[in-house]
């Protein structure tokens, strides 16, 4: 049986977070372009190309996406959120014409991921944004799980390095359901064993029938 030493933790849906699962702690962490919408006493030492003590009101920098969601508020303007490039019309168009061309790795390996928590920021393009991701989604799929199913024992580097993370890890299910197929048909499934329950459950039953 394999072992592993860290058994890993799906990440969160759409909006929804998992805080248990690593792709979603190093997700937030992804930095975003914000502007001050009120001064920020003495915590000019977060922006590194001033040398002012403070951070003044309209102020242009990077946070990550935690910080950036726990100072965002509805009523009380603190920051507003700048989208990234990815998610603006010139992008949302290329994705829309042919969502297969874009290297989406490159573009960042969190594009769904991402993209869903911009939805937390109140924006008048975040329908476009979703619909986007969407189509987006549903363009890629079934190229992706057409891949995993027909490259059984071949080097998939070149297919899996232009892939989000989402999708890597579909395509790895992919390939593993693939991989298990085979060896069935092949006669080298695992054997099904009874559970260490329903064993020690029968050595206690065995032990009280014994006089």
């Amino acid at each position: 049986m394999d072992t592993q030493s860290y058994l890993p933790v799906q990440p969160g849906v759409g909006m929804g977070e998992n805080f248990l699962s690593l792709d979603d702690i190093v997700l937030s962490h992804e930095r975003l372009p914000i502007r001050t919408e009120c001064s920020f006493p003495r915590l000019g030492f977060l922006e590194k190309s001033s040398d002012s003590q403070d951070i003044p009101e309209g102020t242009k920098m990077e946070l990550p996406l935690w910080l950036s969601k726990g100072l965002y508020e509805k009523k009380r303007r603190v920051l507003s959120v700048e989208l990234p490039k990815v998610y603006r019309e010139g992008w949302r168009t290329v994705f829309n014409a042919d969502p297969n061309v874009v290297d989406l790795h490159k573009m960042g390996p969190y594009y769904y991921g991402l993209g869903s928590q911009m939805l937390h920021f109140d924006s008048p393009e975040n329908p476009e944004i979703a619909q986007t991701l969407l189509q987006t989604f549903i363009g890629r799929f079934r190229r992706n799980m057409d891949s995993s199913q027909n490259a059984y024992n071949e080097d998939t580097s070149a297919l899996v390095e232009r892939l989000d993370c989402l999708e890597k890890a579909l395509f790895t299910s992919g390939q593993s359901g693939l991989n298990n197929f085979q060896s069935w048909e092949k006669g080298q499934a695992s054997q099904l064993t009874a559970s260490s329950l329903v064993l020690n459950y029968r050595k206690r039953k065995i032990t009280d029938i014994q006089p």
